[in-house]
């Protein structure tokens, strides 16, 4: 082989290499390229991700989350005081200052009793008992609104008056005039002593339900008191407890004089399961009337 030929393949050779160390340079220059637009690629899917995440994050926040009408009343008078003192000397005239039951919260529950005796010698004597109750009720997401609450509890608090074991000629009116709605329970209950002359008057005003209870006795001899007496007494009472709590809320006007609000709540929900609250079972029992 001459020389020439020899040079000329070696230059072939040289140029083979050169154009084989070009196309990987390319190829390698080409792959950061391509690494980058995937990652770009990537970058963009993630951010698509988080703004969704986020605009389901903002939606849900702008829900709006459950409300319920706030209570009326957020708090009760003394209730040893809710009665005159003229009232008190015509219902339990022998009687001498009220006595204050015990409650885990006065804003909530209150009540007040008081005791009278009469006694006339030979000719017997006359004995009176009064009670004044009232219950709050505060509106709640789950259970509804408190005036509802309060409807709910003022129907049983009137149902179990109308279902008093051994009572008799029991009879129910409504009581006009005397906050959001009131009904009066009148019946009469033998005991050793004599016949017990029971008026019971319930009343609601807004989220407040006020229970009376009055009776009067003739004892050792005297004679029962007229029970058309005792319930227009008990009624009288129960209107100025009505006022009395509206005037501790701050309200005037109609209610503040016994009369009904404008919207008187109209729910006719009794649901027993609940009645209505922990507060409704805890509420002061009616005590038997006896002689003190």
């Amino acid at each position: 082989m001459s020389e020439g030929t020899m040079q000329r393949r070696a230059q072939r050779d040289r140029d083979q290499r050169a154009k084989r160390l070009h196309r990987v340079l390319v190829c390698a220059a080409a792959v950061p390229v391509m690494l980058v637009a995937a990652g770009c690629s990537s970058d963009s899917g993630s951010g698509d991700s988080t703004d969704t995440a986020a605009k389901a994050a903002a939606s849900a926040s702008a829900s709006p989350s459950p409300t319920v009408q706030a209570a009326a009343y957020g708090k009760l008078p003394e209730p040893c005081k809710v009665l005159s003192k003229k009232t008190l000397k015509d219902l339990v005239p022998a009687g001498k200052s009220g006595k204050e039951g015990k409650s885990d919260d006065i804003s909530t529950r209150g009540n007040c009793s008081w005791n009278s005796l009469d006694n006339n010698g030979v000719k017997g004597s006359q004995f009176r008992w009064l009670n004044v109750s009232m219950l709050r009720f505060e509106s709640d997401v789950t259970r509804g609104p408190a005036d509802k609450l309060a409807q709910e509890y003022f129907e049983k608090q009137v149902q179990d008056a109308q279902a008093m074991e051994g009572a008799k000629s029991t009879k129910s009116e409504p009581v006009p005039g005397t906050g959001d709605e009131a009904t009066a329970v009148r019946y009469e209950l033998k005991k050793k002593e004599g016949t017990f002359k029971q008026q019971t008057v319930v009343a609601r005003v807004e989220n407040v339900v006020v229970t009376i209870d009055f009776n009067g006795a003739g004892l050792a001899g005297d004679k029962s008191p007229s029970a058309d007496d005792l319930m227009k007494d008990a009624k009288k009472a129960a209107k100025e407890a009505v006022a009395a709590v509206s005037e501790a809320n701050g309200a005037g006007g109609g209610k503040a004089s016994g009369a009904p609000s404008e919207s008187p709540s109209k729910s006719a929900s009794k649901d027993a399961s609940d009645e209505p609250s922990d507060d409704a079972s805890k509420s002061p029992s009616k005590k038997p009337a006896s002689k003190s």
